[in-house]
């Protein structure tokens, strides 16, 4: 049950408590106090009735009888023990204090009628229930009202959190004055936590740009002097090591482009189906290409120089990584290429968080800097495309790239 409910109930739940608290207490205080007034009058009526009979020998008093036929059982008792007594009675003719007092031989009693009396008690107890409707009535949509705007800063806060976990760290709750209340704290403490982590974030990326570009300089340097080494074994493993760091520093500074946001895709129509062949002959690696029916001629608008990018580092990475055969799908959408090896599979950590920079998640996958996944992804949010990483169910670790829905071309 949404937060606005549970309190829209709680507040008619409190009303109703507070509404039959109050009434229990006023209708049990009402009916003593009528009791205990139709008791006086009942004594004293029979006081002077009895006084009067002593007297005179006639019975005197409104309600006043002798062996009254109606008397209570109890009385009748009390009065042949010669005691005189009160008693209250509901039954018919209607409900009544009775008071009763030997006479001689007989019992002098008196009716006091309280039909009116409890009649006006019930009539209270209706005005305190309608009461209790009018207030929930009035009370309950500005309870209601008020839920619905706490519901909606936590919803609000909710959403800008998630907003951060997903990379927008420029996203903020409230930029307005705030009620000083718990929820103006949760949501002052999530934008200071989102501004230190942008800054956070911020910082590092800059180390990460300086850092790459700082080794550019030397390693270009590092990369004529391998080419002049006299040709041998030993020249041979420097020559590759050296562009291996090549490699890693040019992906440094991709990286560093991409977390700063400000890559723009080269948008044009291209082929899929011939455009992803093109590219797994490029990659110079065994790839066992599927194109399904119908999507062979199918047209995307993509940046192919960043397509090229993705498929070729998940079909290293399936390389390098995973175990032959690698196959290449391109679906029947028109719109999907699949990236599937024959390997171990994705390891979990991959599956729950995404991929990792410098981690590549298991032994059994190879080693590598685990940045080619990180790049692909990256990618693929620029050019407004989804990749998703999961395990085959016969095995294998399998990349789903998901181009948006083409759009209309014009020439």
């Amino acid at each position: 049950m949404p937060l606005r409910w549970r309190i829209a109930a709680l507040v008619a739940v409190a009303i109703c408590a507070v509404a039959a608290a109050v009434g229990v207490i006023v209708h049990q205080a009402s009916r003593d106090r009528e009791l205990n007034q139709a008791r006086e009058a009942a004594r004293t009526t029979l006081d002077r009735a009895a006084a009067a009979y002593t007297r005179s020998g006639t019975v005197q008093g409104t309600g006043a009888v002798l062996n009254a036929p109606g008397l209570p059982a109890g009385l009748r008792s009390l009065a042949a023990k010669g005691r005189q007594g009160t008693e209250y009675e509901a039954g018919p003719p209607g409900p009544a204090m009775w008071a009763a007092r030997p006479a001689g031989e007989q019992v002098l009693s008196v009716r006091v009628d309280m039909t009116t009396a409890l009649g006006d008690i019930s009539a209270l107890d209706t005005s305190i229930a309608w009461a209790g409707v009018l207030t929930t009535a009035v009370v309950l949509p500005l309870g209601v009202l008020s839920a619905g705007r706490m519901s909606r800063r936590l919803r609000s806060a909710a959403g800008t959190a998630r907003r951060i976990a997903a990379g927008d760290l420029d996203a903020r709750i409230e930029a307005g004055p705030r009620p000083r209340d718990e929820i103006a704290e949760i949501s002052t403490a999530v934008d200071t936590m989102a501004a230190a982590l942008q800054q956070r974030l911020r910082s590092e990326q800059r180390f990460t740009a300086d850092v790459a570009h700082e080794l550019r300089t030397p390693l270009m340097g590092l990369v004529t002097s391998a080419e002049l080494l006299p040709d041998g074994e030993a020249a041979g493993y420097v020559r590759d090591r050296v562009r291996v760091l090549a490699a890693l520093v040019e992906d440094l500074l991709e990286i560093s482009r991409l977390d700063a946001g400000g890559e723009q895709a080269d948008l044009s129509p291209c082929p899929l189906g011939f455009l992803v062949e093109d590219i797994t002959m490029r990659t110079g690696l065994s790839v066992r290409l599927v194109v399904e029916d119908g999507a062979g001629d199918t047209t995307v608008w993509t940046d192919p120089r960043r397509l090229e990018r993705i498929v070729t580092n998940l079909i290293v990475n399936a390389h390098r990584h995973g175990r032959a055969p690698v196959t290449v799908t391109v679906a029947a959408d028109g719109r999907t290429v699949t990236v599937r090896d024959h390997g171990d599979g994705y390891p979990d950590s991959l599956l729950d968080d995404g991929p990792q920079r410098f981690r590549t998640g298991a032994r059994e996958r190879g080693t590598g800097t685990g940045l080619g996944l990180t790049i692909a992804l990256g990618q693929a949010d620029v050019i407004g495309a989804t990749l998703q990483f999961t395990n085959a169910p016969a095995g294998g670790a399998r990349a789903t790239l998901r181009l948006p829905r083409p759009g209309p071309i014009h020439d």
